[in-house]
């Protein structure tokens, strides 16, 4: 009889945390907390409802971009759970991925990318988007690297913070390239800008790799760009919104075995 079946998942990013519920490899509930408001008492306030799963979790395991925010979170398990919480970088992942780059400037999210679709036969670029875009380069079971760009919403924020006549926006999928008002401009010169940019670096990694790929889009805006890249290779994007818990929990399975 196994009395230990559910895992607390956590991807802590620079804008928000995301926690899952995970039975077997199915997601039970999911709460997504900001990370700048996190601490004890917002901690409590929102992960109350957790408590009811603690006599059947098995391990609680987080992939962080956050120092600060982890050490909070990982204090209140501490304090409220019987199960302590992990990061992923404390396992011992080598036998699951052959990581070929300095494991100290990798994030945490980036490797838990790379364990969620390794398969040790197929080639991945990972792009994911965040408050940075990630793109992460897996051949068989090694990580290779990738490439860091500007988020796209970071990089709006910013532009109106530094530009005093250009709003707050919300960012859109434009249709037409020559803008006719500042917000239609702007809209435009991000998402035509944005579709270039992950264009041009995906094209250059097969161009420089000389390998096959396949292409995993995750993260909040993943679907507006799925159909808009001109890809000259014509590649399908398969999109995969739990990627990086997925890895975490993949790589929480591993660790119990």
């Amino acid at each position: 009889l196994i009395m230990h079946k559910l895992y607390i998942i956590g991807d802590i990013g620079n804008t928000d945390v995301k926690i899952c519920i995970y039975k077997h490899k199915t997601i039970i509930k999911k709460i997504r907390l900001t990370t700048d408001k996190v601490n004890l008492k917002y901690l409590k306030k929102n992960l109350n409802t957790l408590r009811k799963y603690d006599k059947n979790l098995k391990q609680i395991l987080f992939c962080s971009v956050v120092p600060s925010c982890y050490k909070k979170i990982r204090n209140y398990f501490k304090l409220y759970f019987n199960t302590n919480c992990n990061e992923l970088k404390n396992l011992n992942l080598n036998k699951l991925l052959n990581i070929k780059v300095d494991r100290k400037q990798i994030g945490s999210d980036r490797l838990a990318n790379a364990i969620s679709i390794i398969d040790n036969k197929n080639n991945y670029i990972v792009v994911d988007f965040g408050t940075a875009t990630n793109f992460d380069v897996i051949t068989t079971n090694c990580y290779n690297g990738g490439v860091i760009a500007p988020g796209i919403n970071l990089s709006l924020d910013n532009l109106s913070k530094k530009a005093s006549l250009i709003p707050n926006i919300k960012f859109k999928k434009s249709n037409n390239v020559i803008g006719k008002n500042t917000i239609s401009a702007i809209n435009s010169g991000f998402f035509f800008g944005y579709t270039g940019l992950i264009d041009n670096i995906i094209h250059s990694i097969i161009k420089q790799s000389k390998k096959k790929y396949k292409i995993i889009f995750t993260g909040g805006l993943a679907e507006m760009f799925k159909n808009s890249l001109k890809l000259k290779l014509k590649l399908k994007i398969h999109i995969k919104s739990n990627l990086t818990t997925d890895g975490v929990l993949k790589a929480a399975m591993y660790s119990n075995k």
